[in-house]
Parts: C-alpha cells; structure tokens; sequence
C-alpha cells in the first residue's frame, strides 16, 4: 500500500506536523514491506521512513501561529490572487508526485485548500482519498468562508473523513453537513507510551538554577488562545518552578507580565524544534502539566505527551480536552481565564504526592489503553483499506 500525504506546514513546529512524522513512522514499523508514504509538504528535513515532495510555496500562510513560521500572516487575510497562486502551485506540485510516487491513496492532513487539490487530482488520476481535520483549521474556516464550498464538496467525495476528537467531529459536521456523519470517524493522536525514554532531566535544574524541587510545565505555540498569562498570574500563588516551552506573538506581552508581576520562578525558555529528546527530559522532569486554553482546544498532542510521563493534567474545561483529562482521576478541569483555580489545584497536587503520583499513574493508563500508536496505526491502515475496498467494490459494479 502507498499512501500519498498532502499537507501545509513544515512537519515541526505544532501538534497536527508532528502527527503526521509520527504516524508515517508506526504504519511503516508495524507493517513493514506492506507500507509506503510519502509527504507533500513545505518540508526541507529529512524523515527516514518516509519520502518528502519538497515545497517552497510562493508564500506560507498560518492558521493560528507556528513557532517555525513568525512572520507569516493568516491564511483568512490572504487575496484571492494569492490563495489561488498557493492552491495552484500545491496542484501542480502534487501531480507531479503522484506521478513519480504512484500511490493508492491520497490522505488530506488538514483541510482548507487542500481537499480542493485532492478533488481535482482524484478526478485526473482516479486515486481515493481521505480527509483528516485537526481542529484548527475548522476554526480558520470560521474565520474566512471561501473555501468551505470546495471542501463541501471533497467531504462528499472523499471515502472516509477523520477527526482527532469527539468534539472535532462535531463541529465539523455542523460546519459541512449531518450527512457526512456516517463516513467521519473519530481517530485521536498517538502517543508512545514509554516514560522512561528520557535520560536523567537533572540537567534542567543545574542549567536554569531552579531552586525549587517541583516543576509545572507548559509547552506549546504562544498564541492568545492559548490563555498562558493565565498560568502566569497563577505563578503568584504557587512556590515550584513555571517552565513555558514555546514561541509566539504573545511571548513579549508574556515576559512584561513577567516582569511587572516580578515572578522568579517562571522560566520562557523558548521553542525547541527538533530537539524531541530535550522536550522529552521536561516532561519527565516535570511534576504537574497545565493547559490553560481559552478557547475550544481541538484535542491536545502536548497533553498525552504529558500524560504518557506519568504527570497529570489541569486544563481548562474546553473542547477536546475532556476527551484527555478526567476530572479527579488523571488530572483536574478547570474553568477558563481562572488563574485563582489554576493555583488551587496546582497547590493541592504539589502539597499531597500520593494524591499526585496516583493521577500520574492513571494518565499513563490512560494513554495506554486509548491512544497508544499500536492501535491509533492500526486504525488508520485499517481505514486505508477500506478505501481501497471501497474504489475495488464500485469498479466491479460498473463493470458487471
């Protein structure tokens, strides 16, 4: 089986990127010489599993931010001459790789102008495809309209659509119809379930100077939706270090907070890239996660992260995340823009370790159970084949 991946954004950087390295990596791993990809993407690293269909767009657009693309604008405020210039170019691009890749199968990894590529495409070559949606760029579409006919249309078309969440696949039906609900299918992100993968994190205390012994992490893009200055005001109230991973537009407004507020124990350390072993050695040496999303949080890859390191979660009740975090079993949900709440649970898991190292426990159960790459693999390629069963059944009816 080969299946051609089309996607928008360099493959580090956010949660729907490294998805999809991480995907192509375990469908290759478990089925071996049964299994080829290969990445259209604006992409110039390598990925050994995988082969990459190099893009330079003439120009990058982003849905809510990206820490490897500052300076690009939102894909709502381009012209229409842009878009078209983009949707051209990925149109061509993308033929060209069909007919070099040859695959059987086209996987749309996000959505806006690129199930109008895999339409036409699908059209000309006689190759299926399936639809996945993140979240994010449902919320783009809410923001900008022009392409919801399009993808309208490719949903009819496609033979499975896919969401990372319960709460995902809802919106997307309300966006594009109730009558897609038989072929859109619920499959969240993986997660490896390894939680000693990382070397001894003791380095971070020595290189940073913490003088505290517990640590709450956040990790992800600095953007307003993200509701950290939340997590910031609740740094107030709480004696551990407040480690903040990431970048984004909101970073300098985050470090006057910072510093009006006089705060020793909150750290911005900045984006991290590659360095998945290093973000790794945070999550391990972190003792308690916080996620304080303002806004409806599509699922949350940085939360299984987390939780596959044995650290339980506080989040805002929003979206997704309830999908993840079980209130008062494997972390606590919290009201958003509440920093008082934030603090008040954050205390009471750093004041009482076996409450804490409990929650840890059942969050790696968690992980375990329902969003180990084992099953989140498999699902997939059994969804591949389907598709292919499905074009297989059609043709033979059209024959007899």
């Amino acid at each position: 089986m080969k299946v051609l991946y089309l996607y928008m954004f360099p493959l580090w950087g956010n949660g729907s990127g490294n998805w999809l390295r991480r995907l192509t990596y375990h469908l290759k791993e478990k089925y071996e010489n049964n299994f080829q990809s290969a990445i259209v993407a604006p992409e110039s690293r390598v990925l050994k599993h995988a082969k990459i269909f190099r893009l330079k767009p003439p120009r990058m657009g982003v849905f809510v931010g990206n820490p490897e693309l500052p300076q690009d604008k939102k894909y709502s405020k381009f012209s229409n001459q842009e878009f078209l210039q983009v949707f051209t170019y990925y149109l061509i691009r993308t033929a060209k790789a069909i007919e070099k890749f040859k695959p059987d199968l086209i996987h749309v990894f996000h959505t806006a102008f690129l199930p109008a590529v895999a339409i036409n495409l699908a059209n000309l070559y006689k190759i299926p495809f399936i639809i996945t949606t993140h979240g994010s760029d449902l919320y783009y579409f809410n923001e900008d309209g022009r392409w919801k006919a399009s993808t309208r249309d490719a949903s009819v078309r496609a033979k499975f659509i896919t969401a990372n969440s319960n709460f995902t696949r809802e919106w997307y039906l309300q966006m594009f119809g109730k009558d897609l609900a038989k072929k859109i299918k619920t499959i969240p992100a993986g997660v490896s379930s390894n939680p000693n993968a990382s070397k001894d994190p003791s380095w971070i205390d020595k290189k940073y100077n913490f003088k505290y012994d517990k640590m709450v992490l956040f990790t992800g893009r600095l953007t307003e939706h993200k509701g950290v200055e939340y997590l910031i005001k609740a740094a107030r109230q709480i004696k551990a270090e407040i480690v903040i991973l990431g970048d984004g537009p909101e970073r300098k407004y985050l470090e006057s907070l910072i510093l009006n507020y006089k705060l020793d124990n909150v750290h911005m350390l900045g984006y991290f890239s590659q360095k998945l072993e290093t973000i790794n050695d945070f999550y391990a040496r972190a003792n308690i996660y916080v996620v304080p999303s303002v806004w409806n949080e599509p699922l949350g890859l940085v939360i299984l992260e987390a939780m596959a390191h044995k650290t339980p979660v506080i989040a805002s009740r929003k979206g997704g995340i309830t999908t993840l975090v079980k209130d008062g079993f494997n972390g606590f949900l919290v009201r958003p823009r509440a920093p008082g709440l934030i603090a008040q649970k954050v205390n009471l898991l750093l004041n009482d370790d076996k409450l804490r190292l409990k929650m840890g426990e059942r969050a790696l159960k968690t992980v375990i159970e329902k969003f180990s790459w084992e099953k989140i693999a498999t699902k997939f390629y059994n969804l591949y084949e389907k598709s292919l069963h499905k074009l297989n059944n059609n043709h033979q009816k059209k024959s007899q």
